[in-house]
Order: structure tokens, then sequence, then C-alpha cells
């Protein structure tokens, strides 16, 4: 038999079970979050070399076969001179190379960035699908989504900086990650 006792809005006990509903709510929210992975990808997915701030890099998954794979992050310059990233090495290819893609004359053009990618001071550089990109060449293996990849990013004043790659799926991360 179940018996419920009512408890008026305005009383002191009302008011402490109110907030400790709320509270409770707070908390398995939090719980639900770090058992997703949700929290560990917000917080943990940001990279520091002096100055620069790297944000969320990541790739997307490759089929079977595929030799090159893209790279694609944001580099945020909160100092007062500018730097400038001049090489990318990856444990997943051979080689990797910072390319800008473009479209002249109606028609889209992609080349490797001679002499590395200025980073403005105080300024933000994208590194994205249809623009400057780095490419992954001679794949040692299949990018897969939900694993992560290293790859190092040397700068000419920060100096080098490791960050791991999260892979999406084939088709994700087009839009949501311009930070």
């Amino acid at each position: 038999m179940s018996h419920s006792f009512p408890i008026a809005a305005g009383t002191m006990l009302g008011r402490i079970l109110s907030r400790f509903q709320e509270r409770l709510g707070v908390a398995v929210l939090a719980v639900v979050l770090v058992l997703s992975g949700g929290v560990q990808s917000a917080f943990a997915h940001e990279f520091k070399a002096g100055d620069l701030e790297i944000g969320h890099p990541w790739s997307r998954a490759t089929p079977t076969g595929a030799k090159v794979a893209g790279g694609y992050f944001t580099i945020t310059n909160k100092g007062s001179a500018p730097d400038r990233l001049v090489s990318i090495s990856s444990d997943v290819s051979d080689k990797a190379e910072l390319h800008e893609m473009g479209v002249k004359d109606g028609v889209m053009t992609m080349r490797p960035v001679a002499g590395g990618l200025e980073i403005p001071a105080g300024g933000k550089v994208a590194v994205a699908p249809g623009g400057y990109h780095l490419m992954f060449i001679g794949l040692k293996r299949q990018p897969k989504q939900g694993e992560t990849f290293s790859a190092t990013l040397t700068f000419e004043k920060a100096g080098p900086v490791s960050v791991d790659f999260a892979v999406e799926g084939l088709g994700g991360g087009t839009d949501d990650h311009a930070n």
C-alpha cells in the first residue's frame, strides 16, 4: 500500500525537496555526459603550443583501399607576433602536406602550400574542407570512425606540438567544428 503526503510548496521541507530534485537532475546529466564521452571530447580536444591554440583536429574515416585522408582544425594565435605552420608529420601516413583548395574560372583546384601557413597575431585560421587542409598521403592504415591518430604540427616560432585527430564518419564534420 502506498501513501503520499502532501507537502506545501512554500514550506521549508518543500523547498529542500525541490532543490534536491534540481541537483539530482544536474548530477544525473553530468554522469550521462561523462559516460557518453561528451565531456571528455569537449574538453580534451584542444592543444597548445606557445601562444597558439589548436582546436578540434579531426579527419574523416576512409573507405578500404584509400591512399589519402584529410585533416582539419582551427589555429588561434593569442600572441602579438605572427607564427607559421611549417610542417606536419603523422604515424598514420608516409607523409603529410598542407594543401589549399580553391575555385578559379569555375574549376576547382587543389595545390600544396609552399612556405607554410601564416597564423596572424591575434588571428584565427581555419584548416577546413573547401580551403586550407592537410593531406595524409600514403596511408599506413585506414582511419576508422571513433578512433584517433597522432600527428605533429611544427610551427616556426612555437615549435612542434603533438595533436590527436578524432576520426569522424565518411561524410561527417563539415560544418560542426568551425570554432
